[in-house]
């Protein structure tokens, strides 16, 4: 009963959590482009940084853009920030749901670091904080934050640096998430912590017939332009549990690097064209995504595998099975974690087996992501075994 609680926790806060971040990139992505199309016109107001014309849905809509904020504002002013605020906590439940509450499964890895649940759910909560403090104190509250060129170069570091240790605590799968929750905490607190704070000084300043600190909006207007660049690489973390390719490869720290790169460049060169720039003036950035792509598709091609000598039969994959996989794999899964096969997939006799057979090889032969955690302590040896009788049946 409790694991089927936990599933329909999972599939509600995982629709929510999709909602939410619909939401919250909607705005992002909008907020970014109008910044990009606003342009100096003869008949501004005082105090106008830059303006646009907008058509949407058969209506036309003209926008302006203060430096800092108008001598006065309306009693009806609309703020963003529940998008942001309502992704972060659905996704942390999300993240108890899914990787907390099956720890030993989903989080922890024997053949990486034995962790006891508790201290890898410890250690989760805790990078999460830490990445956020990193980014807060040690690049955007330095005068690192004043060169860009080397505020990006030190934000990549970060994560980058960041997947690489959660490749040594975490399994496959548990590792890119960390790297999504970690960036996805950085851009919620960048929100939380620094946005609309700064917008709540300006309108204060402006109520109290002060003159707001511009800085204020420079700040806000930076964390706003690095949570557009991150959103395209979070995403694919975010869903990254559901591609072995990725969370199986024996160096997912390296397929984070290249992701950065590739989501990055191509949120550079959409951003550079809704500003209007030439493609001379972005196409390096689409070059240097599609070149960390092509490295990404050669590293993650399939490894060759050990040679099996003699004939693998039905009955020693049966066997396997038994042994590996119907914990979870079966009409009644014996798994604390499941109350229903994963993916509606029963691996309790050959002819299933063979169905899935392709399926078998991606998971558990090629990327090695099944079983999960290794709970079992499946062997390289039989993985090969498997792996030559699935090339045997093909």
């Amino acid at each position: 009963m409790l694991s089927f609680a936990a599933e329909w926790l999972n599939v509600l806060i995982r629709w929510f959590h999709l909602v939410a971040g619909i939401g919250w990139i909607g705005t992002s992505f909008y907020f970014i482009a109008l910044d990009l199309k606003l342009r100096q016109r003869s008949d501004m107001a005082d105090g106008v940084a830059g303006a646009a014309w907008l058509v949407h849905g058969g209506g036309f809509y003209h926008v302006d853009k203060y430096v800092v904020a108008p001598a006065a504002l309306p009693d009806d002013l609309v703020w963003y920030r529940w998008e942001a605020y309502l992704t972060f906590v659905s996704g942390f439940l999300l993240m108890n749901v899914q990787y907390y509450f099956n720890a030993s499964a989903f989080l922890v890895d024997p053949a990486v670091l034995a962790l006891p649940p508790q201290k890898a759910i410890a250690i989760s909560v805790a990078s999460l904080i830490l990445g956020w403090l990193a980014y807060d104190l040690l690049l955007m509250r330095t005068p690192i934050a004043r060169h860009t060129p080397t505020l990006a170069v030190g934000v990549f570091a970060l994560i980058v640096g960041a997947a690489w240790g959660y490749s040594h605590v975490f399994s496959g799968r548990g590792a890119f998430i960390h790297v999504g929750a970690m960036v996805g905490t950085i851009m919620a607190a960048n929100v939380f912590m620094v946005i609309i704070p700064n917008q709540r000084k300006i309108a204060a300043a402006l109520m109290a017939g002060r003159t707001p600190d511009p800085a204020w909006a420079l700040a806000g207007r930076r964390r706003s332009l690095h949570n557009n660049y991150l959103t395209l690489p979070v995403l694919v973390m975010m869903v990254s549990n559901h591609y072995p390719l990725l969370t199986g490869h024996p160096h997912g720290w390296l397929l984070v690097a290249l992701i950065l790169i590739v989501g990055g460049g191509i949120r550079h060169a959409l951003n550079r064209h809704e500003a209007g720039d030439a493609f001379e003036r972005y196409r390096l950035a689409l070059i240097a995504a599609a070149v960390a792509l092509a490295v990404a598709v050669i590293l993650t091609a399939p490894r060759p595998r050990a040679t099996v000598v003699g004939e693998v039969t039905d009955q020693d994959i049966l066997q396997l099975t038994a042994t590996h996989c119907i914990m979870c794999h079966s009409a009644r899964p014996t798994h604390d974690g499941f109350a229903a096969p994963p993916k509606d997939i029963v691996l309790t006799d050959i002819d299933h087996i063979r169905q899935y057979a392709p399926l078998i090889e991606i998971q558990a032969v090629q990327n090695e992501v099944m079983p999960l955690g290794n709970e079992t302590g499946i062997t390289p040896a039989e993985r090969a075994r498997l792996g030559a009788w699935i090339a045997a049946h093909r």
